[in-house]
């Protein structure tokens, strides 16, 4: 007998026998929870089952015992092309903080601006969305999440959604970071590089799953496991680091961690990226916008930005989400990566055996009205001059199965009914996606109770541990007489850029630095916004990785005047050789609360980080590097995996 795992309930499932004609094993049943929640269902000799499509009959689809392959092939017959083609798509909804499903009068924003989910559910038929964010209360999240689900069962074939999302556990400044509202707060990834310890990646990635799963997030927009070669790159925060094969054994630890050993009930959907690994643009500039130069490989490198994903395909990855970048002079047409058949099928699909869903990056086909005059533009590189139809054409033809940040489906109906894509390549892209929702249970239980998210979401032993790898993820880069680790109540301290009311249950607070026996000081790495009229692009972190002008000389001013340790955080490798050189301690973090920091300057707890990057001397040594090779910089002023201890 089977029992089938209903996400989070923990209970033993509703037995109903039922002779199988075919392989004479008993029935399984859905759950009685899930019966009180839904408002669909039917009864069949005895036997009560979620009644999708509403005709009364037990379909192959609504069949939990039958095999995923037959349920798939059952529901694909029954799919207009209008249902097939919303389903390739998946864009942003807003959450709402009475957790209605309607649009509220009088918002600001662009999640004002959006389509709910409902409407895009009713109009486009659209069966997945990932979310930026929501209310402080999970359980809000959670009620408004089941509400979704009732009212995509009313539909006409009961498509339950898929809900994803960005990383949103981490104690991080980093817009690519979402606020840990009612999360457990961990150091960023990098910090877990910079700890290395794959049993606590596990750890850390099963604890993501089971308060995602507590809310009905059942799809993870990471891990990120681009390479960090190229210093100023500003989306270096989300890696881990520039070492391809300490990513490689961290990647399976977290992957293995979010979805188990095979994607089930129980399980999050990874959608790693970006392959093949966005991490060599030229000068970091980022190619989400259109000031970017390519992605560019001067040290012939192209492979070794493939190791981590080689990784991720051996613990079989749900999803693959390429980049925006141009693989320049690599494969022949300079075309972005989604665009690229060279890319996508010839060595995504070819080479690489791959047979999950690859979903674009976010905004591929549609240009975006900013405000008045400005537009960000598609990031459609290299395929600017096609039409938006065009580009949906040719992203399928890549070999892609999604698009990112769209809700454009009349161009696939569009594409087939003037036979320039087939029904049959749809098909194969539909099958990949519903293959995923029935893995995930969601046919079966698409339901959270919000009964046990208190218990799951937040709680004491995963906020210790998140606090406790903010500690342990600090590297010690300096350290001078010993100083560290300081004793407790007996230092008077001048301290910027931290909360005093923090700081002030560790030593005697004072006002002027004159008046310490030391100072503390948090700063993070420079980054320069580059001139444009796009405001998402300002927030960006480009640019030189050096202090400049009156921010330098303010540093150096007190380093000149006080004893000081300097607390940095390193979402980018900073250049900073005549800090290190003023200071008394200095010390990165990779996502750290005060809290955090002074815990590990007053000895509660221990640094033991280790860089997952190098720290370049000069921004001539990072002007000199070569974009995708690791460690190149010449006479780094601290080299990969450098990190001292306490004694």
């Amino acid at each position: 007998m089977k029992i089938i795992k209903i996400q989070l309930f923990f209970i033993l499932l509703l037995m109903v026998s039922c002779q199988d004609s075919n392989v004479g094993t008993e029935k399984k049943a859905i759950s009685q929870i899930v019966l009180e929640k839904t408002k669909i269902k039917s009864e069949i000799d005895g036997k009560v089952f979620r009644d999708l499509n509403s005709d009364g009959q037990l379909d192959i689809y609504e069949d939990i015992n039958q095999p995923i392959e037959a349920r798939i092939e059952d529901l694909l017959s029954q799919m207009t092309l209008e249902e097939k083609a919303g389903m390739m798509f998946i864009n942003g909804a807003a959450v709402n903080e009475d957790a209605s499903l309607e649009k509220k009068e009088g918002g600001s924003g662009p999640a004002a601006r959006m389509p709910t989910a409902i409407d895009n559910i009713s109009n486009l038929k659209m069966a997945h969305f990932n979310i930026w964010s929501i209310p402080g209360d999970p359980v809000i999240f959670a009620k408004w999440y089941n509400k979704l689900q009732l009212y995509a069962e009313q539909t006409r074939l009961g498509i339950p959604i898929t809900i994803a999302s960005d990383p949103r556990h981490h104690f991080s400044k980093n817009i690519f970071s979402l606020a840990a509202k009612g999360f457990s707060q961990f150091c960023e990834t990098l910090g877990l590089a910079a700890i290395g310890d794959e049993k606590l990646v596990k750890e850390f990635a099963e604890i993501v799953r089971q308060e995602y799963l507590a809310i009905g997030i059942r799809e993870a927009l990471h891990p990120q496991i681009d390479l960090a070669t190229e210093p100023r790159w500003s989306r270096i925060s989300g890696t881990f680091g520039e070492d391809a094969q300490l990513t490689a054994n961290l990647v399976k630890a977290y992957i293995e961690g979010m979805q188990g050993g095979e994607l089930t009930e129980e399980s999050i959907a990874c959608m790693t990226k970006h392959f093949p690994g966005g991490g060599p643009q030229k000068e970091g500039l980022d190619p989400h916008f259109e000031f970017q130069k390519g992605q560019v490989y001067p040290g012939d490198n192209f492979d070794y930005h493939l190791i981590p994903f080689e990784a991720a395909f051996e613990v079989g990855t749900a999803a693959i989400m390429p980049y925006y970048g141009v693989p320049t002079g690599q494969t022949g047409e300079e075309v972005a990566m989604a665009y690229n058949k060279k890319i996508i099928t010839d060595l995504l699909r070819g080479h690489y055996k791959y047979d999950g869903v690859v979903c674009t990056d976010w905004g591929l086909i549609t240009d975006l009205p900013l405000g008045p005059d400005v537009v960000w533009p598609a990031r459609a590189w290299g395929a600017e001059h096609l039409s938006e139809a065009e580009r949906v054409m040719k992203v399928i033809e890549a070999g892609c199965d999604q698009f990112g940040g769209e809700n454009r489906p009349e161009l696939v109906v569009r594409l087939v009914e003037e036979g320039k894509v087939s029904e049959d390549r749809i098909d194969i892209s539909i099958k990949r996606l519903l293959r995923q929702k029935f893995q995930l249970g969601l046919f079966d239980n698409p339901f959270v109770d919000e009964s046990k998210i208190g218990e799951i979401v937040g709680n004491e032993k995963s906020r210790q541990l998140g606090e406790n790898s903010q500690q342990i993820a600090m590297t010690l880069l300096k350290n001078e007489d010993g100083l560290l680790p300081l004793e407790k109540n007996k230092l008077k301290v001048y301290v910027e850029n931290m909360d005093s009311s923090i700081v002030a249950n560790y030593a005697t607070l004072v006002k002027t630095p004159q008046e310490a026996d030391l100072a503390i000081i948090r700063i993070d790495t420079p980054w320069y916004p580059v001139e444009t009229n796009n405001q998402f692009a300002k927030g960006f972190h480009h640019g030189d990785l050096d202090f400049k002008g009156n921010v330098k000389d303010k540093i150096l001013n007190l380093l000149n005047t006080v004893p000081t340790i300097v607390d940095i955080y390193l979402d980018r490798p900073a250049v900073i050789p005549e800090i290190a050189d003023k200071s008394k301690v200095l010390i990165a973090d990779f996502g750290a609360s005060d809290k955090s920091v002074c815990e590990v300057l007053f000895g509660n707890a221990a640094p033991k980080g280790k860089l997952p990057f190098e720290m370049p001397s000069s921004m001539e040594a990072v002007r000199n590097q070569k974009t995708d090779v690791p460690y190149d910089s010449e006479a780094p002023l601290f080299e990969f995996g450098f990190g001292l201890k306490y004694k």
